[in-house]
């Protein structure tokens, strides 16, 4: 597992290396993914390149400093941690007073190194209104020619990271890191299909796996409560965080499986309104936690007035919480198809290229499991696990009604799961 590294680590030291206008570039991505990973393989990348750089975690309890890498000489000296502009020692909370202190110690480096330098700020979320903060910054960098790059990182969609009422967007590379593939996870791990399937693309979870009560402790605790209170509550009005948390779990029970917001309304409790369901599904979908995909139409408001398909993003939040040990899952035929479905519709909604929306479509009875659509492309997809259900029937009448560019069934009679799984979204547009 240390020495594995995505491929986008790759590709962040192409950008921070890369000649030209300095970057400003936002990692984001779903909580326990490896973003710190990455961002500190880059750096080590950096090391035989003239670079200087610094790695700050902001949520590091204040006294401790800014984390250097040993033995690197590219990184700027230990410099103390930033003082009030009184002079007094700084002590509390990191706040933009502080943040303008480390960003000047980066100016500092960069003005001193012959390649520039690079300032990585970990959970930047953190910091209270660090976004106008590092706008100030940045721009006055940009009017200077300061040579210095710059990343943030946290675990929410930029968007919300940002703040929904800054136009920021525009200053920021968006880098998104998503949940581990399965190529990933038995590169890194040498796991079988069933072992990726039920315990999903958690790599910090893996070393749980032989304990399976710390493994399901570790998702619940360390991953759902986490990602609902400090990526999701702590960043955007939610009146109701318990129906938040409530919908979460009842989308890990019923992930592949079609229900309406009113049937939704009535197993949760305080449920309010469906509009607040849909806006707390969206928040839900942005931490990468569980999407609701809409029914496919060729007119866009049914689509948003459709019920929803439940999907949890990565397979283990759903067998976490069901209660099934690894072999009862496996030998429960139904649960197991369901969770193929959801590892599926995961791996689709997770490795979607900008522009390209995923959907389910019911019609008459009959339905196709998800439908592919970008542009005028179109792909419908089944998913056959050896459960009775009208599958041919189903896409026989959506290629009448819609005329795909392409279909395709995944597992008995068609594609290969591992092969499916091993291709992104846009591989089955083509």
């Amino acid at each position: 597992m240390t020495t594995f590294q995505r491929a986008h680590v790759h590709r962040l030291v192409k950008l921070l290396t890369e000649s030209g206008r300095r970057r400003l570039i936002a990692i984001t991505g779903p909580r326990q993914t490896g973003k710190t990973t990455i961002a500190r393989q880059a750096l080590a990348a950096l090391e035989s390149s003239g670079i200087a750089w610094r790695y700050v975690a902001v949520d590091a309890p204040p006294g401790t400093g800014p984390e250097l890498q040993p033995g690197d000489t590219h990184s700027w000296p230990d410099f103390p941690e930033p003082s009030h502009t009184d002079g007094r020692a700084f002590v509390g909370q990191r706040d933009s007073r502080w943040l303008v202190g480390i960003w000047e110690q980066a100016r500092y480096a960069a003005e001193r190194s012959p390649r520039g330098a690079v300032l990585v700020l970990d959970e930047i979320q953190d910091v209270p209104e660090w976004s106008r903060t590092v706008k100030g910054l940045w721009d006055q960098d940009q009017a200077t020619g300061c040579p210095l790059g710059v990343v943030v990182m946290g675990s929410a969609p930029l968007q919300l990271l940002i703040g929904l009422g800054e136009r920021l967007v525009g200053r920021f590379l968006p880098f998104p890191v998503s949940h581990w593939s399965l190529a990933e996870m038995v590169g890194a791990f040498d796991c079988s299909m069933d072992q990726y399937l039920f315990f999903g693309g958690y790599p910090a979870a893996a070393e749980r796996w032989d304990v399976e009560d710390d493994w399901r402790s570790y998702i619940e605790d360390g991953i759902v409560q986490r990602n609902v209170e400090r990526d999701i509550l702590s960043l955007t009005r939610v009146d109701k965080p318990a129906l938040l948390s409530n919908l979460l779990e009842l989308g890990s029970v019923y992930s592949g499986q079609i229900l309406s917001y009113n049937k939704m309304v009535g197993q949760l409790r305080d449920a309010g309104n469906t509009t607040t369901l849909a806006r707390y599904l969206t928040l839900l979908s942005g931490a990468g936690l569980l999407a609701g995909l809409g029914n496919y139409s060729s007119k866009t408001h049914r689509r948003r007035a459709s019920s929803p398909k439940l999907n949890v993003l990565n397979t283990a939040l759903m067998t976490a919480s069901s209660g099934y040990t690894f072999e009862e899952a496996r030998a429960d035929r139904s649960f197991w198809g369901r969770i193929v479905e959801s590892a599926v519709g995961a791996h689709l909604h997770n490795t979607r290229a900008p522009g390209v929306k995923l959907h389910y479509w019911r019609g008459n009875g009959l339905e196709v499991d998800f439908v592919l659509a970008r542009g005028p492309r179109l792909t419908a997809i089944e998913v056959k696990t050896g459960r009775r259900r009208g599958a041919v029937s189903g896409m026989e009448a959506f290629t009448r009604r819609f005329k795909p560019t392409r279909t395709e069934v995944v597992g008995t009679g068609g594609v290969a799961l591992h092969e499916f799984l091993s291709e992104p979204a846009s591989f089955w547009l083509e």
